[in-house]
């Protein structure tokens, strides 16, 4: 009885008494971020009941540097990456991750730009938050064996490590939301000018074409207000042609927009004219109706992204990874959903 009694515990036997997956249990005891601190905490006191003696603590993980586009932090967007960076804050802390952050105009993210921002921070991990390196950026990447996470971006070429709303399925969903109400004629407002909204844009056209419908692109510049450009370009598109009696918004600043400018022209939101943004931004519920939108689950992005930085750290040369994080429907009153009809 004794001898066994003395022999150290399985983890699959922390497992089952825990009622919780052996991978879980691994996580856990060798302190690796993305677990609950609940069910962290259960599972290291079954552990401890059981005799388990962890193993000593391994050193802290490498100081990470987010970058993060300024032009997109101190305009509009600037809530959608105040989310990211609690969660990045947040993960960060949890794994024991000095971090830093930093603003940087995207077209000054130059090698030396980074290396002098990484030198000063004493980082070795880099975060690009809404930031699509370029091909001096790759290289030099490549050359000096960063360890590099894109924060709501996508590598193309998947060399890189990234983290990102469903792009491609959330524009997909957006744009059934709209067909299933019945419009044929939808508007399309949005830029390309990043490879997550290009998802997007591929998305919201591969439904329409498998619906049989119509859409019509309308390209946003962004050289200023986004609610203003897309109010302006709506009620001059109304003033041409009735005939649209819906639109898709690459994000909610652009809806809110959209949604002046229906209003403005004497049509009834949702009856004559609906209306579908994207991030599910404070604003979405400010609108009269609230607006239909798609919530990105912002912080939860940041979170990821730290758990990726940390599996570089451990293996430099492991297969890029990409996770997808689903985009969720949020019932305003700018779309009737068919649930709710």
């Amino acid at each position: 009885m004794s001898e066994t009694k003395s022999k150290r515990p399985r983890q699959a036997d922390i497992a089952a008494l825990a009622g919780v997956s052996i991978s879980t249990v691994s996580r856990v005891l060798a302190n690796e971020p993305g677990i609950s601190g609940s069910v962290r905490e259960h599972i290291l006191r079954v552990a401890a009941e059981r005799g388990y003696q962890p193993k000593s603590p391994m050193e802290a993980p490498a100081g990470g540097l987010a970058l993060i586009a300024s032009d997109s932090v101190t305009g509009g967007l600037s809530v959608f990456y105040e989310s990211i960076v609690e969660g990045l804050r947040a993960g960060a802390m949890e794994a024991g991750m000095p971090f830093e952050v930093r603003l940087l105009r995207e077209d000054r993210a130059s090698p030396d730009a980074i290396r002098g921002h990484m030198e000063a921070t004493k980082s070795e991990g880099l975060f690009l938050v809404g930031i699509d390196p370029s091909d001096v950026l790759r290289q030099w990447i490549e050359e000096e064996n960063v360890p590099v996470v894109l924060v709501n971006g996508t590598d193309p070429q998947l060399k890189l490590d990234g983290v990102s709303p469903s792009n491609f399925f959330g524009a997909f969903q957006a744009a059934e939301r709209l067909l299933d109400a019945g419009h044929r004629k939808i508007l399309h407002l949005t830029g390309s000018h990043r490879h997550t909204i290009r998802e997007r844009v591929r998305g919201f056209d591969t439904a329409v074409v498998a619906r049989g419908a119509e859409s019509l692109l309308v390209p946003m510049d962004f050289s200023g207000s986004a609610t203003r450009e897309a109010h302006e370009r709506t009620a001059a598109l109304l003033a041409k042609d009735k005939s649209y009696t819906a639109a898709f918004c690459m994000n909610d600043f652009i809806a809110v927009g959209v949604l002046e400018a229906v209003t403005e022209a004497g049509l009834r939101v949702p009856e004559d004219f609906a209306i579908v943004g994207f991030d599910d931004l404070p604003c979405a519920m400010m609108t009269n109706p609230p607006l239909s939108t798609m919530r990105v689950d912002r912080a939860a992005l940041g979170r990821e992204a730290i758990a990726l930085m940390i599996a570089r750290f451990r293996d430099r040369t492991a297969p890029a990874r990409h996770l997808c994080h689903a985009v969720v429907p949020v019932s305003g009153g700018t779309v009737p959903d068919a649930k709710n009809r």
